[in-house]
């Protein structure tokens, strides 16, 4: 089974005490390929020497709204410049979060708005990160035009989720669909056409149910697309390869 963690933090401090040993345990279970998304201009080094080191590993380059106050407007030229160098596979992680109170609204605007720019410019995916934001990340998107990419942990409505779609975006699912009480979420992604969905970890976040409180890592993307297939009663097999086939087509591998 060839599969695809299209979200994950590798280069966090949780793995420097043993980032080998958790790649070599994404391959053993079929996780061969990695998106590994920024959160701040301080990180890009790391992330792209320990995207380095293994060919699996894809960085991903932008500013994440959650570490708001680390980002300068300086960063965003910086970007730029650090994009056309290093032609990443995605502008990310980016977006909006008004569920923590103090992080400026406005200054999430300037950042999110200026990486939506970069990414039409550049002609790459984004990976979005939108928690209580979804209908200004969509209204935005819009207004932009030519985008796509992938609004990762996915949390909204089955309306929002088509508006994503019709805009050219996927979804991504991790942890949170296996937990019982997701209802919402469980139900959409039984429903929903399987075209437009990316599986995810967001190690070493979010962990599944079977290792609720510990450390996540991508090795358990195997357990993600068991309760995929277990709920939309489908062939693991035909999951892994459909999303797989979204991921690369999206990421353009």
């Amino acid at each position: 089974m060839q599969l695809i963690d299209s979200h994950c933090h590798l280069d966090a401090a949780e793995f420097d005490i043993d980032r080998e040993a958790v790649i070599a345990r994404a391959r053993a279970s079929g996780v061969g390929v990695q998106i590994v998304p920024a959160v701040t201009a301080a990180s890009w080094p790391k992330l792209r020497e320990v995207c380095a080191t293994d060919a699996g590993l894809h960085p991903a380059y932008g500013l994440h709204p959650m570490f708001l106050p680390e980002h300068r407007p300086e960063h965003l030229q910086q970007l730029r410049d650090w994009v056309e160098r290093e032609s990443p596979c995605a502008i990310g992680e980016c977006g909006l979060d008004f569920f923590v109170d103090d992080l400026d609204p406005e200054a999430q605007r300037l950042y999110f708005q200026a990486q939506l720019e970069l990414a039409r410019d550049a002609q790459l995916p984004l990976i979005v990160h939108a928690r209580r934001a979804l209908d200004e990340v969509i209204l935005r998107i819009r207004r932009v035009g030519g985008l796509s990419g992938v609004v990762h942990s996915f949390s909204g409505s089955p309306e929002q989720a088509r508006q994503l779609w019709d805009l050219g975006f996927m979804i991504g699912l991790g942890g949170p669909i296996t937990y019982t009480r997701a209802n919402r979420l469980r139900g959409l992604v039984t429903q929903m056409p399987l075209e437009f969905l990316l599986l995810e970890t967001d190690a070493p976040d979010q962990p599944d149910a079977g290792i609720r409180g510990q450390r996540n890592e991508p090795s358990r993307l195997r357990q993600i697309v068991d309760t995929v297939a277990e709920l939309r009663q489908q062939p693991a097999a035909d999951i892994a390869a459909q999303t797989t086939a979204n991921a690369k087509r999206l990421f353009r591998f």
